[in-house]
């Protein structure tokens, strides 16, 4: 952890204790990056307000070194911030104050997204390329910006490598859609998607309809 608020600091450390997870907690973010090159973490929580260096700065150099997750923990609750702190490689943004049982929820849930065994990793995708890891589509190596069900359908297209998908597939296999949710919302959704993704929405070339059956992603 690296946090300059010394007792807030103590109060998390004691507090994951009590869950077997053991906290070392840098006031000085050079000290914080140094011991990085040093010893094996599992995670980073980062404050963003430090002294000599700003947070959004620690989080881009940790992310350009290390493949660690990074969960930014601050005050500073301004949009701006929160899309920097994402755009620089962070996995999760918890505003203070919050509940230690809410940082050890996030904590378990970036775990576990970093832990798990990629399947087939570094297969060529094409032009619209998944990172699940961080979270992050990219078009010809430029990050694509998306709502969290527009990620999870884009990624859903992604996977399925071509292959026409129903708008029936999409609300069963998508979690951020509710299963009761109309079909019509699909066709929304698919309408943004084309905004961020198409050169012209209205003549797409990536995301086609097939008259009465569905779509498919063209990725190339």
């Amino acid at each position: 952890m690296i946090e300059d608020d010394k007792e807030m600091a103590e109060l998390i450390g004691e507090f994951l204790a009590r869950h077997n997870i053991s906290v070392k907690n840098y006031e000085n973010p050079e000290l914080g990056l140094s011991a990085l090159n040093i010893l094996p973490y599992d995670l980073l929580i980062l404050d963003l307000s430090l002294p000599n260096i700003d947070g959004l700065e620690v989080c881009r150099l940790v992310r350009e070194k290390y493949d660690i997750p990074i969960i930014i923990s601050s005050a500073r609750s301004d949009i701006a911030d929160k899309t920097a702190c994402f755009y620089m490689g962070a996995d999760d943004y918890l505003p203070k104050p919050y509940e230690s049982q809410e940082l050890l929820l996030r904590i378990h849930s970036v775990l576990r997204r970093y832990n798990k065994q990629p399947t087939q990793q570094e297969e060529p995708q094409g032009m619209f390329t998944l990172d699940e890891k961080r979270h992050e589509i990219s078009k010809s190596g430029e990050l694509i910006y998306f709502t969290n069900a527009e990620f999870e359908i884009m990624a859903y297209f992604i996977k399925k490598k071509g292959f026409l998908i129903s708008r029936e597939e999409i609300l069963t296999n998508v979690e951020s859609i509710s299963y009761e949710s109309s079909l019509k919302s699909i066709d929304v959704m698919i309408g943004r998607l084309r905004a961020k993704i198409e050169e012209n929405p209205k003549q797409p070339k990536h995301i086609i309809s097939i008259r009465g059956l569905g779509y498919k992603l063209v990725n190339e």
